[in-house]
């Protein structure tokens, strides 16, 4: 008996990391602060790249950024600057790495003041994820209207590497909304997984 192929939103490829990402993490709401700053770095040091180089350096990542703990990221000094840009394992891009820094001690900052960034972020959808219909991938914007809002309140709390199509991704990545095609398999799974 032949296994039928599962339907993927048609920007998956048939890479197993891929397919395991895009099957068990993307667009699942993501209400952990420590998550939601991973997902924060990962989608800025995408910028201009495929998001499968990005899936590949995870780990190493993770190893470079002390597990994406932001209050450990906030304090790197310049010296863990410099190490960075020697580090093979990630994007060594200095002006990605030195928003990470930067995006780390602003992180705190809306914890402080929101009480965590999950609030600060949820509160943009209302605390529910937007479930949108596309049958498509031409069909899903690379940004919108309410990832314009998300840019220009991060930039205004002093984050940097946070434009509307990165937010887009971001939002798209942590769940705020539900961009699997209506035809994916995990379409219904991330409508049904809110909070």
């Amino acid at each position: 008996m032949q296994v039928q192929a599962l339907n993927r939103c048609d920007w998956c490829t048939d890479n197993p990391l891929y397919m395991a990402y895009h099957d068990q993490a993307w667009g699942v709401p993501v209400h952990d602060d420590r998550v939601l700053f991973e997902f924060l770095i990962l989608e800025s040091m995408q910028a201009g790249l495929n998001w499968l180089t990005i899936l590949k350096k995870r780990d190493n990542f993770r190893r470079a950024f002390a597990n994406f703990d932001p209050e450990k990221v906030a304090c790197f000094t310049d010296k863990d600057q410099q190490d960075l840009m020697q580090d093979a394992g990630i994007i060594r891009n200095r002006l990605k790495i030195e928003s990470a820094i930067n995006n780390a001690k602003q992180f705190l900052v809306m914890q402080t003041e929101y009480g965590s960034f999950s609030k600060f972020l949820w509160d943009f959808v209302g605390g529910k994820p937007i479930q949108n219909h596309y049958k498509q991938h031409a069909d899903i914007p690379a940004k919108t209207e309410l990832s314009d809002k998300l840019s220009k309140t991060l930039k205004k709390h002093g984050f940097r590497f946070v434009g509307s199509t990165i937010c887009y991704a971001y939002m798209q990545a942590v769940g705020l909304v539900n961009d699997h095609l209506t035809t994916c398999h995990c379409y219904n799974v991330a409508a049904s997984s809110e909070k």
